[in-house]
């Protein structure tokens, strides 16, 4: 199966450090793993094709449903399960999962704090959480590059809350780190996402023989680089629970 990597054009850029971070958690044995908000399987089924046991939890029926006619395109076994964090114990228990993912999905939540607690009760003792989240200080450059100051201004307040709109909450490295450190998890690694690709041009990389590639190379190179995270249109986290 083809690594993010080797595809081509923008959802290559955009996903590229997410894989290389998630693979080494997949090598080995088969893992239980829970996608939360997993949708319509995008990160489902090409977890379930190396093997592993999957189960989607998401609040969208249609969702679920455009997850199973993707499974069983790619004759992939992944469960499909209608929930959300809220009610993610009675949808699936707790110590169920040695990989936890929960992408784009801690910007709309009510409490971040009492969500991630969730998420400490179905991750296995040792077990790997991922988290990806919106970054909040390139949100208000881009804003600010948009003409929207009134946004960029607001922005700048770490309270914003979820009810700003459909862009959500979002979170600098410190806050984030925090709030994972005080639910019981062990912070391993944050990774910045997206440093270039939403600055790009999508008729270069369409028409510019090897500019994804070479994008995706510039994209990994940052990625671990500290001082590239607060430039980063999302972080992405791995933890595991103490």
């Amino acid at each position: 199966m083809p690594t993010a990597a080797n595809d081509t054009g923008r959802g290559s850029t955009r996903s590229a450090v997410v894989w290389s971070a998630l693979e080494p958690l997949l090598a080995g044995g088969p893992r239980e793993v829970l996608d939360i908000g997993g949708g319509t399987g995008g990160l489902a089924v090409r977890i379930g094709a190396r093997g592993h046991r999957v189960t989607v939890v998401d609040p969208s029926p249609d969702a679920l449903a455009a997850l199973d006619r993707r499974a069983r395109e790619h004759d992939v076994a992944v469960t499909g399960k209608q929930g959300d964090l809220s009610s993610l114990l009675d949808v699936v228990g707790g110590d169920c999962a040695d990989v936890v993912l929960c992408h784009g999905v801690l910007e709309v939540v009510d409490d971040p704090a009492a969500a991630l607690a969730i998420l400490a009760r179905v991750v296995r003792a040792g077990g790997a959480l991922s988290l990806l989240v919106a970054q909040r200080h390139a949100a208000v450059v881009a804003r600010a590059m948009a003409g929207h100051f009134q946004q960029a201004l607001a922005m700048l307040d770490p309270g914003a809350s979820a009810s700003s709109g459909r862009t959500g909450r979002r979170y600098s490295h410190d806050e984030l780190t925090a709030l994972v450190a005080d639910a019981g998890f062990g912070v391993d690694t944050v990774h910045a996402v997206r440093v270039f690709t939403d600055l790009v041009p999508g008729s270069l990389l369409d028409l510019e023989p090897g500019a994804s590639a070479a994008l995706v190379e510039l994209e990994q190179a940052v990625a671990t680089r500290p001082e590239y995270l607060p430039l980063a249109t999302q972080l992405h986290l791995l933890a595991h629970r103490l």
